[in-house]
């Protein structure tokens, strides 16, 4: 069915940033997801007394590579430079904007300031062979103008400058078509948050484990691949039980697709 194969499908560590705290569970919470069968990782939610250096030692001793990072916001844009530094610690090519703190969506010139902050950004990291995407939320898909915050947001943006990390269920929570947002961003899109999009006898959406929720993956990912997305990276903001119990109910549904 996908025209992926497993070795692009990552996983986002902030999923498991409870377990990620100190280095000593660091590096146990990363032999784990190896053995999952993981082969990448999203470094996101590691503790604040983990280096980049001992990131990258813990990573390469594990058999893991970062597909991509989240730094965190105000360093993104005021900054990039040190993001840079990072990124060529970790071997790794990509990061995204996490999420748009204390941004008023309902500001037209603060919308339009952001923008210009992220595209200025996105140049100083393209300069130095970097890639700088945006994390949607839910939040983007207040109308702007005609469309969205998210449209304007691409459509003011250089495309060289900023690329984009699709998150599927902020996309569906916001009321946008997943799909229809691959095939919107084809060829600015390296990475692609898997994300389902569950409901709950309460009336509540939920997120949920890849294959467990309402989202059409059989639609999703040849979208995706026909997008020239490079990375899938799964991720479960929370988890009923053990998160590791769902990353490997994700990784096995993701790989049992991938065989089909």
């Amino acid at each position: 069915m996908s025209n992926y194969k497993i070795n692009q499908v990552a996983l986002q560590l902030y999923t498991l940033r409870d377990h990620c705290k100190t280095l000593p569970n660091f590096i146990s919470t990363l032999h784990k997801v190896r053995a999952i069968g993981y082969q990448a990782v999203q470094v996101s939610g590691v503790g604040n007394d983990v280096t980049y250096p001992e990131v990258r030692k813990a990573l390469d001793d594990a058999g893991l590579i970062c597909c991509a990072t989240h730094e965190s916001s105000e360093l993104i844009l005021k900054n990039p430079g040190e993001v840079s530094e990072r990124l060529h610690i970790l071997g790794c090519k990509d990061t995204a904007y996490p999420y748009p703190a204390k941004v008023d969506f309902t500001d037209e010139k603060t919308v339009r300031k952001f923008a210009g902050d992220l595209d200025a950004s996105g140049a100083v990291l393209a300069k130095n062979g970097h890639v700088l995407s945006y994390h949607n939320h839910a939040i983007e898909f207040l109308r702007f103008g005609n469309a969205t915050v998210l449209d304007f947001i691409y459509g003011a943006t250089n495309p060289a400058y900023l690329k984009a990390e699709l998150d599927t269920y902020w996309v569906q929570y916001g009321g946008g078509d997943p799909v229809a947002w691959c095939e919107k961003l084809s060829g600015r899109m390296p990475c692609l948050h898997l994300k389902d999009y569950a409901f709950t006898a309460e009336d509540k959406p939920a997120f949920s484990e890849i294959g467990s929720g309402n989202l059409d993956w059989h639609r999703i990912l040849p979208a995706a691949h026909r997008s020239g997305c490079q990375w899938l990276i799964v991720e479960q903001d929370t988890c009923p039980g053990d998160p590791f119990v769902s990353i490997r109910k994700s990784f096995e549904y993701l790989k049992s697709m991938m065989n089909s």
